[in-house]
């Protein structure tokens, strides 16, 4: 550090704790933090933060935060996004997130609150070296700022695609899987000839609702196929199912 950058040489400290570095300034937690979509704010309201390929949307909710109290709805709404646009700001930074980014802040009514909330993100996206630039609300009371993308986001640096969803953060139900195998036993009934036993094979929340909830679409499947065994199967997907005849 003295050879290459010396102003910086008083900042630098050796860390002579047994504990690792990381877990004495909690390190690996805000990381963790920094990966969920959902961001807590100290009043109790919250940020949800998802990333898609188009856009980053920002979501604000005022969870369970509900001002002190007499004061107005309006008043408690501005607070929970004047506080919300300080840790947006922070969190893009954070997370490195870049391109377009969208914010939906709750509604306000007060043209000079809505001016007050604008001038205060614009003042903590001040703080970020990286180029930014923020729009006015539009019609929808949506604000929309683009942010230079120089590298991945903190997420997509350190996570990969979920092997259940394909990143996609959604699987089909098991409701819905109890009737995509009822199509299926129709389609098969039409080819089948001198089958002895019948065998289906699927995750076990799909043979839980198969023989409960869904044990009529069950009693369908079996008058086209007949008796059938239903075998809950830890290792598949919920949205995978097979069939064994004999």
């Amino acid at each position: 550090v003295n050879r290459i950058q010396p102003q910086l040489v008083k900042r630098v400290k050796f860390h002579t704790l047994d504990e690792p570095i990381l877990d004495t300034y909690g390190v690996s937690d805000e990381i963790d933090k920094a990966l969920k979509h959902r961001v807590w704010l100290k009043s109790g309201g919250y940020l949800v933060i998802n990333q898609t390929e188009a856009l980053i949307a920002i979501d604000v909710n005022t969870g369970k935060f509900v001002g002190k109290g007499n004061a107005r709805l309006e008043d408690t709404i501005t607070k929970t996004n004047l506080e919300a646009v300080r840790e947006i700001a922070r969190q893009v930074r954070l997370r490195d997130l870049g391109g377009i980014i969208v914010l939906e802040l709750i509604d306000m009514e007060d043209r000079n609150n809505r001016k007050r909330v604008l001038q205060a993100l614009q003042e903590n996206l001040a703080k970020d070296k990286s180029p930014t630039k923020v729009l006015s609300f539009n019609d929808f009371g949506l604000v929309i700022m683009t942010r230079k993308r120089v590298k991945q986001s903190l997420e997509r640096t350190l996570c990969s695609p979920c092997a259940n969803c394909d990143g996609a953060g959604w699987i089909k139900s098991a409701q819905t899987i109890c009737y995509e195998i009822l199509e299926e036993a129709r389609r098969l009934s039409k080819n089948l000839v001198d089958v002895r036993q019948t065998t289906l094979r699927v995750h076990p929340d799909v043979a839980n609702a198969l023989q409960g909830d869904e044990k009529e679409v069950f009693n369908l499947i079996e008058n086209y196929l007949g008796v059938v065994d239903i075998n809950g199967d830890k290792t598949v997907h919920q949205e995978q199912y097979d069939f064994a005849f004999i």
